[in-house]
């Protein structure tokens, strides 16, 4: 779960959810000086994924819910990036004292507590014990007993992760009585026996600025605009967020997705262009600038920026396909076949793969009859 004791130079954090207890302004600073990288968002480059707590929040008022997180969270794993918490994050930083030694394992937490190895990954991912991740402590142990026990009274991972963050440190719940239900009618919380009062309690850090506070909610309001499909509102806030940070080129390329998804063209070959600008390594913005150039017949241009998100990332099997569709489509046979030959090395079970397929046997049967 969490990824080791330092951050290497060259690795690549990327940060789903704004973080409750830091700026990532701040935290990307940080980074900067471990020669690594901090980007809001996924690419392909990101070898680690932070996830803030904040998302815990968005996912209440949410129509998914917390299975959009847990989605989230297999797909990031299945694609082979290290997940870590948010607290977890910030003491690589060395932002945040770590815990003291522990010993339990993953499985040792998992016999003794009762608790679904599932719950504890996500638990264990929005710092809802002492540790992020194994070797455990003993006080993560009676935490995991008491959360199996919530569980079983009707509570969800969720409902648990957004309720112990209102109580300060997590390690001080080892002493309390936590219960499912709220005198307020509101059963997703979990409350303390001593008074029957909610968990409540204040953030970590308070090193923020009104400025920092406004990009991460305009951030967070763009996403949900745009996942709602929404373009323009997207477009909109996006830009806002640029305005505040122009070096952000996530931003700038959700921008531009949002753009073409409202098909305003050439304001979307803009910001794919500025994504580019700030990032020359970020081969998604490369790949849609071509298919955008593609659909506009621009194919001398689409081709070049193809060639160029290949070479940058040369396991991205999307750019390869696309290309030698390209060729084909020009009458280079030869060099579609080649490139699609190519893309089953990279991808063999896909339905593109299968078309891939059809188009090498087409290669084929049409060069065995010139020839014949």
């Amino acid at each position: 779960m969490t990824a080791g004791p330092v951050i290497v130079p060259g690795a690549v954090f990327g940060a789903v959810g704004a973080l409750a207890a830091f700026p990532l302004r701040l935290a990307a600073r940080e980074v900067e000086r471990r020669h690594a990288e901090l980007r809001r968002g996924v690419t392909r480059r990101t070898t680690h994924v932070v996830f803030g707590r904040t998302l815990l929040a968005k996912a209440a008022t949410g129509r998914t819910g917390d299975a959009e997180i847990v989605r989230r969270t297999n797909a990031e794993r299945e694609a082979g990036r290290a997940l870590i918490s948010e607290n977890g994050f910030l003491r690589l930083l060395g932002l945040m004292k770590a815990p003291e030694a522990s010993s339990l394992s993953r499985q040792s937490l998992i016999d003794q507590s009762r608790l679904a190895g599932d719950d504890l990954d996500m638990l264990s991912l929005f710092d809802a014990f002492e540790h992020d991740g194994e070797p455990y402590s003993f006080r993560d142990l009676i935490l995991a007993r008491k959360y199996a026990g919530l569980i079983a009274s009707g509570a969800t991972w969720g409902a648990i992760a957004r309720s112990v963050h209102r109580s300060g440190p997590v390690a001080s719940l080892t002493a309390k009585s936590l219960n499912v239900g709220s005198q307020h009618g509101r059963p997703d919380a979990i409350y303390l026996d001593e008074g029957l009062s909610e968990l409540d309690g204040q953030l970590l850090f308070d090193l923020g600025s009104p400025e920092d506070d406004t990009l991460e909610e305009l951030f967070a309001e763009a996403e949900t605009a745009e996942e709602e499909e929404r373009h323009d509102d997207a477009a909109t806030l996006y830009q806002r967020c640029l305005a505040i940070d122009p070096s952000d080129a996530i931003a700038a390329f959700n921008r531009a997705n949002c753009l073409r998804g409202a098909s305003r063209v050439a304001e979307a070959a803009h910001d794919y262009a500025r994504a580019i600008k700030l990032d020359p390594g970020f081969v998604e913005a490369w790949f849609n600038l071509a298919g955008l150039m593609g659909d506009e017949g621009k194919i001398v241009s689409a081709r070049r920026h193809l060639k160029k998100a290949i070479a940058l990332d040369k396991t991205y099997a999307d750019p390869v396909f696309n290309l030698a569709r390209l060729e084909f489509d020009a009458g280079n046979l030869a060099e579609a076949r080649r490139l699609w030959v190519r893309y089953l090395e990279l991808d063999a079970e896909s339905e593109w793969a299968r078309l891939a397929r059809k188009g090498i046997q087409f290669v084929d049967l049409h060069m065995a009859r010139t020839a014949g």
